[in-house]
C-alpha cells in the first residue's frame, strides 16, 4: 500500500499527474520539445510573478544553489545562516573557491534585516544568499523587509525558495530578486530531478564578467541555448511534461490565490494543533506555512511514533540535523488537503493519547 508523504519533499504525485508525465518520449532538439520548453517557461514566470529569465535544470535545487554561487559571486557573499540549508549554502559557496562570510541566527530564528543591513554596509560583499523557508526548521525569513535591505547595496540577491515557491505568493520582480531557485519535489508536488531559477538581466551581465563559472549551470550557456528554444544539456523531459500539467492546472483549475489561501488554511490548522499538544520552534510570525517545525516539548519518542504512523500509512518526518532528537516537522504543501491534514492529525492523537 502506498503511504502518504507528510515530510517536506519529495511530497505526494497525484495519479494526473504521473500520467501528464508517461506520454511517449521526445528529442530535445525538435520543435516539440521547444514547445513544451516555452509553456514550461511561460507558467514559472506566471507562479514566481517575474519578467525575467527561466532556466530549468536537470539537478536538485543544491545545483542551482551552486549555480548561482558561480555565476554571481564575483568578490565575496554573504551567506546568511538560519539553519541547516542557508548553513549547506555557505558551504557550497566556499567549496567553490569563493570568498564568503556567514552571518549566523540560532536555529529557529529568523534572519534580522537590521543585521543584515549592517554587514552589507561594510561595503566588503558582491553578494548575498537567502532561503527564504527553511525546510530544517520551519521558519519563513522576512523577505520582504530584507529585499527593502538589500536594494540600498549593489549586491546580487540569490533567494532559495524551495519549499516555498508554488505554495506561497514569492513575487521575485518586485522583492529585486536577482536569482530565485527551486525543485519541484516540494510545492509543486512533481518528482525530484528537475530545479527552475529566474535569472535577472544584471545578473546575466554580471555573470559575464565572472570567471570560471563551470560548465553544467553555466548561465551564459543556458540563456545562449535559451535562445533557440533549446537547453544546453539534455533536459528532463519527462518531468517537465509533468510541470507543464501542473502549472496549466496550477494557473486555470485552483488559481494561484486559491493555493496560497490553501497553504496557509493548512498551516494555520497545524499551528494550532501544535501550540495545543506541543509548541512551535520558531516565533509564530516566522513560522512555515508549508511545513511547520514542532519543539518537542512532551520529549515524544519520534522513531517508534514514525514507526506507528507507518503501520497506518503514513510517512512522519522526524527533526533535521542538530535539532533532529529536539523536533519533528510536519509538512502540508503541494496538493495536500485540509481534509487529509486533519486525518493525520487526528491520527497522531490517537497514537499518543492526547
Amino acid at each position: 500500500m502506498a503511504k502518504k508523504l507528510f515530510i517536506p519533499g519529495p511530497v505526494d504525485v497525484t495519479p494526473e499527474a504521473f500520467q501528464a508525465m508517461s506520454v511517449p518520449m521526445i528529442g530535445h532538439r525538435g520543435g516539440e520539445f521547444s514547445k513544451l520548453l516555452d509553456e514550461c517557461n511561460d507558467g514559472l514566470k506566471k507562479l514566481m510573478y517575474t519578467n525575467n529569465t527561466i532556466f530549468i535544470t536537470p539537478s536538485s535545487s543544491t545545483g542551482l544553489m551552486e549555480g548561482a554561487v558561480r555565476n554571481c559571486v564575483k568578490e565575496r557573499c554573504l551567506n546568511v545562516c538560519n539553519g541547516a540549508f542557508s548553513e549547506r549554502w555557505h558551504g557550497i559557496t566556499k567549496e567553490n573557491g569563493k570568498e564568503a562570510d556567514a552571518l549566523m541566527f540560532e536555529w529557529g530564528q529568523a534572519p534580522d534585516a537590521k543585521l543584515i543591513d549592517e554587514k552589507l554596509s561594510t561595503g566588503k560583499y558582491d553578494a548575498m544568499t537567502l532561503v527564504h523557508n527553511e525546510t530544517s526548521t520551519g521558519v519563513s525569513a522576512p523577505i520582504e523587509e530584507i529585499a527593502r535591505v538589500v536594494k540600498n547595496y549593489d549586491v546580487s540577491f540569490l533567494v532559495d525558495t524551495v519549499s516555498s515557491m508554488g505554495g506561497v505568493k514569492i513575487e521575485a520582480d518586485k522583492l529585486g530578486i536577482d536569482v530565485c531557485l527551486f525543485g519541484v519535489q516540494k510545492c509543486m508536488a512533481l518528482p525530484p530531478g528537475l530545479a527552475a531559477c529566474s535569472v535577472s538581466e544584471r545578473a546575466l551581465k554580471k555573470a559575464g564578467t565572472v570567471s570560471a563559472r563551470g560548465h553544467y549551470f553555466d548561465f551564459l550557456a543556458y540563456k545562449k541555448y535559451l535562445e533557440k528554444k533549446q537547453t544546453p544539456t539534455t533536459p528532463p523531459v519527462s518531468i517537465m511534461q509533468g510541470l507543464r500539467y501542473q502549472l496549466n492546472r496550477i494557473h486555470n483549475q485552483e488559481g494561484l490565490e486559491n493555493r496560497f489561501a490553501r497553504h496557509t488554511k493548512m498551516a494555520d490548522a497545524t499551528r494550532k494543533w501544535a501550540k495545543k499538544n506541543y509548541a512551535l520552534l520558531p516565533e509564530e510570525r516566522y513560522s512555515s506555512n508549508t511545513v511547520t517545525c514542532v519543539a518537542n516539548t512532551r520529549n515524544t519518542d519520534c522513531n517508534d511514533l514514525k514507526a506507528k504512523l507507518s503501520a497506518k500509512g503514513y510517512v512522519f518526518s522526524t527533526g533535521y540535523g542538530k535539532i533532529a532528537d529536539k523536533t519533528f516537522r510536519i509538512a502540508h504543501m503541494g496538493e495536500r488537503t485540509i481534509e487529509e491534514l486533519q486525518t493525520y492529525l487526528n491520527t497522531i492523537d490517537e497514537i499518543l493519547g492526547l
